[in-house]
């Protein structure tokens, strides 16, 4: 029987499957993309319909020797990331160790655990040389822009700049939004706010317009110096909140910086390393969609630890059009494990992932809104209060984020209240906020500019550049 190369791109990965795959398999690491566009000019033929020229990286060549002298006599499966660069990836492996990419084993997974290798093991497939190509034109036309135009920038700004397809549309915003910023004027109103009490429990409120002038507000506190309070109006809502989907990259590095203060790039670094481990599914990735299996292991998980009341099963539908839905939401590979890193950030930004899968499978939280009018009666502007409980925690339970209770003491139709502190404070209209890393990925994807794989390295080389 001969003996198997299994290839992947990451020496932490092949370290994770050769621990599933018996003595007959030995896995290998490229190391990543193994062959490029050589960095000193153009090497498209544009007359030869935008045929790229590739080379063997120079820091390349001796992994390339060990992988040739690893594959002679041996059958190859190509086992790289399943999205376009992986592909790429695979295929550039066919080119440079002299196989037939119509006819080498190609194997695809979005998790690494043993039934996942397993199943891709007794499926493979061949190199998908429409996603290749796919990839090859967004080599090609990063290639053309950026040769192009970065010799316009080293001309009129200074020598080190560069552009690109992804990243000078993203300055473009960050500039468009810094004249936006210039440009705001603030306006300044005066907000109302009032405690109210009843029966000696305290009832904040605000008055539902704001005044235009210092002025205004003066004329308006004198006119209620010796007013009366009464409520006009109570109104009792259900209401529910419901969790959001699971991860998806941008989503993830959006929610790492809001909620971790982690950079999309560490972000991105951190995941790899849960996903090579097999804590994590693969990270690069635009679905919000979860396999069955993964959806009856949460259910599971969620009737054991919390009872059945808390369970409410979701099949996302993914937003983006040009999704690839064969790829799952990033979600942790055993729910039943709590924790998983090996160190504080790696744990955190996986239990951030854990908590977000799991509760988007749990039941909606289910809240009561009380909003009270309380009438001036010196005045035509009324007070609201508002008090919000919740009445049962749901999804909140392991994916927290809701605001505490506002509770309201029990209030009548028509009671008078006594008022403490009426006071006018100015405030400010805010204009629009710069980017930080999280918001600047929302909205390039948004636009539907860039992939999940593109965000991180864009949002690094316009930084490293001083843009």
């Amino acid at each position: 029987m001969p003996k198997h190369l299994v290839i992947v791109e990451s020496p932490a990965k092949a370290k994770t499957i050769e621990k599933f795959l018996g003595k007959d398999y030995t896995v290998k690491s490229s190391f990543g993309h193994i062959r490029d566009l050589p960095k000193k000019g153009l090497n498209i033929d544009i007359e030869k319909n935008f045929e790229p020229k590739y080379e063997l990286s120079a820091d390349k060549r001796k992994v390339v020797a060990e992988l040739k002298k690893a594959a002679d006599g041996n059958e190859v499966w190509l086992a790289s990331d399943e999205d376009r660069e992986g592909e790429a990836i695979a295929w550039h492996l066919t080119q440079a160790l002299k196989l037939d990419p119509s006819k080498t084993k190609r194997i695809v997974f979005h998790e690494i655990t043993k039934p996942a290798i397993e199943t891709a093991m007794k499926n493979p497939r061949t190199v998908d040389i429409k996603l290749v190509d796919a990839q090859q034109a967004r080599r090609v036309l990063d290639r053309l822009v950026g040769y192009e135009l970065s010799p316009v920038l080293w001309k009129k700004i200074r020598t080190g700049l560069s552009a690109g397809r992804v990243q000078s549309v993203a300055v473009r915003l960050i500039v468009e939004r810094e004249r936006e910023i210039r440009d705001f004027e603030a306006e300044s109103s005066f907000k109302v706010t009032a405690i109210f009490s009843a029966d000696g429990q305290e009832i904040p409120a605000e008055l539902t317009v704001k005044l235009a002038t210092a002025k205004a507000a003066e004329a308006w506190l004198e006119a209620v110096k010796d007013a009366s309070y009464k409520i006009s109006k109570i109104e009792q809502k259900p209401g529910s909140r419901s969790p959001a989907a699971p991860f998806t990259t941008s989503t993830l590095q959006q929610e790492a910086s809001r909620r971790l203060g982690y950079s999309v790039r560490q972000t991105m670094t951190l995941a790899q390393r849960l996903y090579e481990v097999g804590h994590i599914t693969y990270m690069r990735t635009d679905s919000t969609t979860l396999s069955g299996q993964a959806i009856a292991d949460a259910e599971q998980h969620i009737k054991q630890a919390y009872g059945t009341e808390y369970h409410q099963v979701r099949q996302y539908k993914t937003k983006n059009q040009s999704a690839q839905e064969a790829h799952e939401a990033i979600r942790p590979t055993d729910f039943g494990k709590l924790t998983a890193g090996s160190d504080n950030q790696q744990e955190k930004l996986y239990q951030l992932i854990w908590q977000r899968a799991l509760a988007s499978q749990m039941a909606p939280a289910k809240l009561e809104r009380t909003e009270v009018t309380i009438d001036v009666s010196t005045q035509k502007e009324v007070f609201v209060a508002k008090g919000e409980i919740l009445r049962f925690n749901g999804f909140m339970k392991v994916y927290g984020g809701g605001k505490d209770d506002v509770l309201l003491p029990p209030l009548k139709l028509g009671q008078t209240l006594s008022a403490g502190a009426i006071t006018a404070t100015q405030t400010y209209s805010r204009g629009p906020a710069r980017y930080s890393e999280a918001t600047l990925v929302r909205k390039l994807e948004e636009l539907g500019i860039g992939r999940p794989s593109t965000y991180a390295p864009t949002i690094s080389t316009i930084q490293t550049r001083g843009y």
